[in-house]
C-alpha cells in the first residue's frame, strides 16, 4: 500500500511489478484503483522462495483480468543466470499456453554475458530466444550489455525493454543503449527497479535522467531530446503494460490522466512546457490522478487510500524489520 500511495502521489497510473507476495500486490492495486502487470518471480526448478512455476500459473489465473480488468498477468522467470535453459524453455511454453507474456531480467552487466557464453556458448539474448523467451510477448529489464546481434533479435523479436535509470547509476551498472534501441525500432520504456535499488518511484526523476545519462554517455546534448524521454514514460510504457490505448490524450483513449500544479517557481519561465515537465517539474507538483475515469486524488488528497494509517502501519514494520535476526533470511544468493 505504501507503494501504491507513493505512485498515485507522484503520477503513476500503472506499472508492471515482478517480486514476491503478488496476490498482496493484488489487493493493493484493486484497492487504488491503479492499473498493473504483474509477475510473481520464479528462480528456476528450486522451489526456495515464494512459488514455484506452477504456483505462479495458479497466480495468473487468479488475478488475470481482475479489478475490471485493470490488473494483468505474466510470467516472471527471475533472469536467464537464474534460470536453467529448459526450465526457460518450460515457462515460455506455459505461457503460449496462457495466452500471457513474460517478464525477466536481461544482460544486466558484462560479467553476466560473459558466463553465458562460458556456459551455453550464447549471449543471455541469443538463450532466451533459443528457448522461445521471445516467442510471447517479453518485458526485459535492464538490457545494458548487449551487443548489435542482441540489439537485431530484440527488434525482430518486438521485445520491449525497459531502462532504470537510477537503479543503473545508484549500482554503477552502466547505460542501456536507448538510442541504439530506438533506431532499431524497439519499444524501450521506462522503470525504477523498485526502491531497493532506487529509494523511491518517481517517474518523472526517472524520464528526466533516462534523458541525462543518455547525453552524458554520448557526450551530445541533442541526444534524448524533446519529448522523447516523456513518451517512453508514457505512450511507451502503457504499450508494454498491454494498455496501448492509454498514455496519451487523444480521442478514444482511456481517462488515465493526471494534472500537475504548474504555479511553482521552478517552473518559470514558462515558455517550453514539455522542457518543464522534463527537467523541471517535481513528484509534487502532481495535484490530481485519474485512472479509467475515476479521480484517485484530487487537490493531493489520495480518495481510495487512508495515507496516515498506511505511513503509520509502514513504519511499525519497517522497525520490526530492522530489529529482526535477518542471518535466517534465506535469499537466492545464499
Amino acid at each position: 500500500l505504501l507503494a501504491v500511495a507513493e505512485m498515485i502521489r507522484g503520477g503513476t497510473v500503472a506499472f508492471a511489478d515482478h517480486y514476491f507476495y503478488m496476490d498482496r500486490v493484488g489487493e493493493a492495486v484493486d484497492q487504488a484503483g491503479l492499473r498493473a502487470l504483474l509477475a510473481w518471480c520464479v528462480f528456476g526448478e528450486q522451489n526456495n522462495i515464494g512459488t514455484d512455476l506452477a504456483g505462479t500459473v495458479d497466480f495468473v489465473q487468479r488475478w488475470q483480468g481482475a479489478a475490471d480488468g485493470r490488473i494483468r498477468t505474466v510470467l516472471g522467470p527471475h533472469s536467464p543466470y537464474m534460470c536453467e535453459p529448459r526450465f526457460l524453455a518450460r515457462t515460455a511454453a506455459v505461457a503460449a499456453r496462457l495466452g500471457v507474456g513474460i517478464h525477466i531480467h536481461l544482460a544486466e552487466s558484462q560479467e553476466q554475458v560473459d558466463n553465458s557464453f562460458s556456459q551455453h556458448d550464447r549471449s543471455p539474448v541469443e538463450l532466451l530466444e533459443t528457448n522461445g523467451v521471445f516467442d510471447v510477448p517479453t518485458i526485459a529489464a535492464h538490457c545494458i550489455s548487449i551487443s548489435e546481434v542482441d540489439q537485431e533479435i530484440l527488434a525482430r523479436r518486438g521485445v520491449t525493454v525497459v531502462q532504470c535509470p537510477n537503479c543503473h547509476m545508484k549500482l554503477g551498472m552502466g547505460v542501456t543503449p536507448v538510442p541504439a534501441l530506438l533506431a532499431r525500432g524497439v519499444n524501450v520504456a521506462l522503470g525504477t527497479d523498485g526502491t531497493a535499488s532506487s529509494n523511491d518511484l518517481n517517474m518523472l526523476k526517472e524520464a528526466r535522467l533516462a534523458s541525462l545519462i543518455q547525453k552524458l554517455d554520448k557526450r551530445d546534448p541533442e541526444v534524448m531530446a524533446g519529448d522523447l524521454p516523456l513518451r517512453m514514460a508514457t505512450q511507451h510504457g502503457a504499450q508494454a503494460l498491454g494498455w496501448p490505448d492509454s498514455g496519451a490524450i487523444i480521442p478514444g483513449a482511456r481517462a488515465d490522466l493526471i494534472l500537475l500544479d504548474c504555479d511553482q517557481p521552478h517552473w518559470r519561465p514558462r515558455h517550453d512546457l514539455v522542457a518543464n515537465l522534463l527537467h523541471s517539474a517535481q513528484a509534487g507538483d502532481v495535484s490530481h490522478t485519474m485512472v479509467a475515469g475515476r479521480w484517485l486524488m484530487k487537490d493531493r488528497q489520495l480518495l481510495t487510500l487512508d495515507m496516515e494509517r498506511i505511513l503509520w502501519e509502514a513504519e511499525q514494520r519497517a522497525q520490526a524489520l530492522v530489529g529482526r535476526d535477518l542471518s535466517i533470511v534465506r535469499t537466492y544468493a545464499s
